[in-house]
């Protein structure tokens, strides 16, 4: 091969070569090509010919679709796409766009299509020259042609807009705003039969629908019935896995999940799950995780959810409670977090509750306290939380258990649990006196609380310690509970709470901190000093940012204080009757009241 290379490109390169000629060296470089792309691809770009191939590539010559299929074979390679583009060959490739020779056509596409691939200069250069545009165009006056030829030339197309926008969010962008998108959910409708074609809609949409914009434009059309319609006519894994790729970022989109429920989707899901779940091939295994997964991501949208709740009584609702006591871990987490999902609302919550899903949740816990799945863990934990927020569940689910069960999880060492955990716990106890003063007294579950506190790597659950030691004094008001907290170390991430960027924590915190005050000063006098909350208090009071709930608590903790010599003596020297008198003149009337009582409490005892 060696030998007969050299003068092919010697012939091409000279000026009074005969078209025939032309076209024999051509037919040459495509079979050369053919024999061994890298090698003959190299040759072309020592050999300086690229360049003449941008005076080639003319609607007039008979040679310009076999010099645009050269390109495109060439362009394969990576390391020929930028020398492509320095050659010049993008705006003439653009032009031959506008030409009406099919053939010329489809090579034109192909060699913009390889040059785009995994190609920033490409990229570019095809934008420079408005490629995007014309094929957009040409895309659209030819989606309702079904014969081969028209069919072969949206495929090139299709593939070419997808190399030229794949993970460019600005490409991705200029095309969306073209109205790319119904025209290919109107393509996919109309050749849902053209395997090729329909593969490469799919990789499109995959690609474009990752964009916020693009869904909003998705939800415009009848994209969610086609992708169903395609979905239950698929046998292969590859099919519908490829499919999947599309509805995952498409789902995220409440309009989009309504429509997909609508469109049957949730019942494709369940097909696959009855299918699936005993099986231990690794592609059944990949669509058991996939079409669960999906249908957790449908229960998000809170339409779609109701929907599908059925007021409790919905098939889809039943199916996935049996999923709760399955023996695969992937459906135990998609059915914790599918009920996590319908317990989203006090209706559904009361409805499950009373129908005994709490039970079900506990022993899925029960199952998984010792070594378990943490991603079980979780869900089941989250899935609780959300049923303990009405006021009428709380009593029900402390009674059946639940504070107990949760507590074994209190050695976890996984933060997302112990942050469920936490929620949990605070959930339950909220306005319930005797749970959160049996919690509150249980130094185990306190003692890691404190620590917790201090979890300064883990916001959300230092955050969530914090609150449920602040709850575990509010909701039980017991001095058991507070002499169990000061034995603990507790006080001073009280003390730090009130501090909080966020105003209900620093509220929760001063409230705990007032009726530690007002039941057990003595106990914790010590703890409050060292923590400095009198200077704290004198923070809060002077800053013109706190919040007027924060300022009535603070003054209401200041009155409470006074009570202790050592504390007394700090409010005196710290000139609070300054402060709140200035109060007194506060746009919010309770706050000026609150100052007032102070201001005169603070005189009595200076």
């Amino acid at each position: 091969m060696r030998t007969l290379i050299s003068p092919f490109f010697l012939k091409i390169t000279t000026t009074d070569s005969t078209a025939d000629s032309l076209e024999g060296c051509l037919d040459c470089l495509l079979q050369a090509l053919a024999q061994n792309n890298t090698e003959t691809s190299e040759k072309i770009q020592k050999s300086g010919v690229l360049q003449v191939f941008a005076g080639l590539l003319t609607p007039q010559s008979s040679c310009t679709a076999k010099v645009a299929n050269i390109i495109a074979e060439v362009a394969r390679n990576e390391f020929m796409r930028n020398p492509c583009v320095d050659a010049g060959l993008i705006p003439p490739l653009v032009q031959l766009l506008n030409c009406k020779d099919q053939e010329v056509l489809l090579q034109t596409g192909r060699a913009l299509g390889n040059i785009c691939y995994d190609s920033h200069e490409g990229r570019n250069a095809v934008d420079h020259a408005g490629g995007a545009h014309i094929v957009v165009d040409h895309i659209r006056s030819l989606c309702s042609k079904t014969d081969p030829a028209s069919e072969k030339l949206l495929t090139v197309f299709c593939g070419m807009l997808m190399n030229y926008s794949n993970e460019n969010d600005t490409l991705q962008s200029q095309l969306i705003n073209m109205g790319v998108i119904p025209t290919l959910v109107k393509l996919l409708g109309i050749h849902c039969q053209n395997a090729a074609l329909t593969e490469m809609c799919l990789v499109a949409f995959g690609n474009l629908a990752e964009l916020e914009s693009s869904k909003e434009q998705f939800a415009y059309t009848n994209v969610a019935e086609e992708l169903v319609k395609l979905f239950k006519k698929q046998i292969e894994h590859d099919k519908k896995e490829m499919i999947f790729e599309v509805l995952a970022p498409l789902a995220e989109n409440d309009v989009i999940k309504l429509q997909l429920v609508e469109a049957g989707l949730v019942e494709c899901l369940l097909e696959i799950v009855q299918k699936t779940v005993d099986s231990d091939k690794e592609d059944d295994i990949a669509e058991l995780k996939t079409a669960s997964d999906l249908m957790v991501l449908l229960l998000l949208g809170d339409e779609s959810m109701q929907k599908l709740f059925e007021g409790g009584k919905g098939s889809v609702f039943q199916r996935v409670l049996s999923w709760i006591p399955s023996n695969s871990h992937q459906l135990q987490l998609a059915g914790a977090l599918a009920i996590a999902n319908f317990a989203r609302n006090d209706g559904n919550c009361i409805h499950m509750v009373d129908n005994g899903i709490v039970q079900k949740l506990m022993d899925l816990l029960d199952r998984h306290v010792e070594d378990g799945n943490v991603t079980v863990q979780h869900a089941a934990l989250s899935a609780l939380r959300n049923l303990a927020i009405p006021v009428v569940n709380k009593a029900k689910m402390l009674s059946a258990g639940v504070a107990e069960a949760v507590l074994k999880f209190l050695r976890s060492e996984m933060p997302p649990v112990q942050f469920k955990l936490l929620g949990t716990l605070r959930m339950l106890i909220d306005a319930q006196a005797e749970a959160a003063e049996q919690l509150g007294k249980n130094a185990k579950l306190v003692e890691r609380l404190v620590e917790w506190c201090e979890a300064k790597d883990h916001a959300g659950v230092m955050g969530e310690s914090n609150r449920l030691l602040s709850a575990l004094i509010r909701h039980s008001k017991s001095k058991d509970v507070i002499r169990t907290i000061v034995q603990s170390g507790g006080i001073k991430h009280l003390v730090t709470m009130a501090t909080s960027e966020h105003v209900i924590m620093q509220n929760e915190a001063l409230v705990a901190l007032a009726l530690i005050a007002a039941l057990e000063l003595v106990t914790a006098e010590k703890d409050l000093e060292n923590a400095q909350l009198v200077q704290i208090l004198h923070r809060l009071l002077s800053d013109d940012r706190s919040a007027p709930e924060i300022k009535y608590n603070s003054m209401v903790l200041i009155c409470a204080l006074i009570g202790s010599e050592p504390l007394q003596k700090e409010v005196q020297s710290m000139a609070f009757l300054e402060v709140v008198s200035k109060l007194r003149s506060h746009e919010n009337k309770t706050v000026a009241q609150q100052a007032s009582l102070t201001e005169q409490r603070l005189a009595v005892e200076s």
